[in-house]
């Protein structure tokens, strides 16, 4: 994946989408999960090991107090809106609130991140050079299916398996309303490849520069959170522009499909919502009563 060692660190994070029990006991094993992927992509040396182990559990030491209780009051503002119709203009409005809440954890991903970049070599570069074309060859297989029939059931499978985790079981009519949401879609699978190898390749330069310049730590930070930025928003003129196209039609999508859903969904969405809440208010006051969860292994 197209991510610094800053984002990896945060990988954790995507535990969230999991039911209410995967939300506790993810998050609680968070450390070790985030330990284990980060690893997989950069293959990390004896030397380094305990350094980086620390980091990510200095991270999710610092997030589960300072984020966690954000995070449950934006998902109580969202769910009490969800009962009624909502508009793209909201739907895109809670985007970017979401974006503005995250910032603060790819930031100090990036803090903790830093010198653990400038201690990486040619080696591990090469190493993530190789897990950036395996996750590319993965994503090739998921996304861009030569046959076009093919690729529009995948990315169908793929929307109404996300839709039910919310609403529950859609019926025909949602399920036709996701497909023509789909065919009008501007995304392109093959842009998004594209520009995921352009800041792989950006990401590998990054690193072999700051490490080869023996950069400080902080001049290190200010690079990784560079490249988070140009993830989240692309610094090609042409490719941002699509990014706004997709958005603006994932929004109209999003709204579209939950004014078609019946009250029973919009209460199962309401219900999933809470417990998500429950889940992460659980975690945060836990940290806040004792300062005590899982700690990642030291071996």
């Amino acid at each position: 994946m197209n991510k610094s060692i800053a984002i990896m660190m945060l990988s954790g994070l995507l535990l969230l989408s999991g039911g209410c029990s995967v939300v506790r006991l993810g998050y609680d094993h968070g450390a070790s999960l985030a330990w284990w992927w980060l690893d997989s992509y950069v293959d990390f040396d004896r030397n380094q090991k305990p350094h980086v182990k620390q980091a990510i559990q200095d991270w999710f030491d610092w997030h589960r107090g300072a984020q966690l209780p954000v995070y449950v009051d934006w998902l109580s503002d969202v769910r009490s809106r969800i009962d009624g119709p909502l508009t793209s203009e909201q739907v895109c409005r809670w985007s970017e609130e979401l974006q503005e809440m995250l910032a603060p954890a790819f930031d100090h991903g990036a803090q903790l991140g830093a010198p653990i970049a400038l201690r990486l070599g040619e080696a591990q570069w090469k190493h993530l050079e190789k897990r950036y074309a395996k996750s590319n060859d993965k994503l090739r297989s998921e996304y861009l299916q030569p046959d076009p029939e093919d690729r529009l059931d995948a990315a169908v499978k793929r929307t109404i398996k996300r839709v039910e985790n919310l609403y529950g079981a859609i019926n025909k009519s949602q399920r036709a309303l996701i497909i023509s949401g789909l065919q009008a879609s501007p995304f392109d699978p093959e842009a998004w490849l594209n520009e995921r190898q352009r800041r792989q390749r950006s990401t590998l330069t990054v690193l072999r520069r700051i490490a080869a310049e023996s950069v400080p730590a902080s001049a290190a930070a200010a690079e990784l959170r560079q490249l988070i930025e140009r993830t989240h928003r692309s610094d090609d003129a042409d490719y941002r522009s699509y990014q706004l196209r997709l958005s603006e039609h994932i929004c109209s999508f999003i709204a579209h499909l939950h004014n078609n859903t019946t009250k029973a969904q919009r209460e199962h969405a309401h219900d999933k919502l809470k417990k998500w809440e429950n889940d992460l208010r659980v975690l945060s006051g836990s940290h806040q009563r004792t300062g005590k969860h899982f700690r990642i292994a030291a071996e």
